[in-house]
């Protein structure tokens, strides 16, 4: 695994740094601000950016969605002193496939770098309870539109995005810019958590009568 540290306290990635080397991960750099980690991924081609969220030049949102857009490949993984659902937020849209906040062990850290590598993304408990609490704030019909409950509950129902389309009479384009809105809206990046929301949030059923199409190749 090849990281790349970006945080302006150099005393916080002499100590990552030791911790990940000892693990035998390769920190192929550190920047002290959001612009040097911007230019170095595009040097080093990391597979990760471990990412403070306040920098100087540049900040952490700006430089995970200049880092995202150059090349996708790369994965975030925030570290942060902030635990408020609005940064959360922006940091997951702008790419990030983790957030972790700096009291979390350095244990928690080299497993979370190990499952963002492996192709999740991960939230720490706390902070999904904050976000969970954040939307739970929101009356759900302003969260999402008819349209986009009947598809999500589609697909937690077992339906492809093509049968969703066709039961519903649109096309597979449109169905995937409903989700894509929905994943906005539900702050998540993946199906899987979008539906697991709007389970927790009470918008869709887990295990509904499926729509008869749904079985259909």
């Amino acid at each position: 695994m090849r990281v790349l540290l970006a945080d302006d306290h150099q005393i916080l990635r002499d100590g990552v740094r030791r911790g990940l080397e000892g693990a035998g991960v390769d920190v192929v750099g550190e920047a002290s601000n959001g612009e040097e980690a911007v230019t170095l991924a595009a040097e080093t081609s990391p597979d990760i950016v471990l990412m403070d969220l306040s920098m100087p030049v540049l900040d952490g949102v700006q430089a995970t969605n200049r880092i995202r857009s150059a090349n996708p490949e790369v994965r975030i993984v925030v570290l942060t002193m902030h635990d408020d659902p609005e940064r959360t937020r922006a940091a997951l849209q702008a790419g990030a496939s983790a957030y972790l906040t700096k009291g979390t062990s350095f244990a928690e850290v080299l497993d979370t770098l190990e499952r963002v590598e492996a192709g999740e993304e991960v939230l720490s408990p706390k902070l999904a309870a904050s976000m969970l609490e954040h939307l739970n704030s929101i009356p759900k019909s302003e969260l999402l539109s008819e349209r986009q409950v009947q598809i999500l509950q589609m697909i937690a129902d077992g339906a492809s995005t093509k049968q969703a389309a066709r039961a519903l009479g649109i096309t597979q384009k449109t169905v995937h810019n409903h989700l894509n809105a929905t994943y906005r809206r539900l702050d998540t990046q993946s199906l899987t958590h979008a539906v697991l929301s709007a389970v927790r949030l009470g918008i869709i059923d887990l295990y509904s009568d499926p729509d008869p199409e749904a079985d259909e190749a």
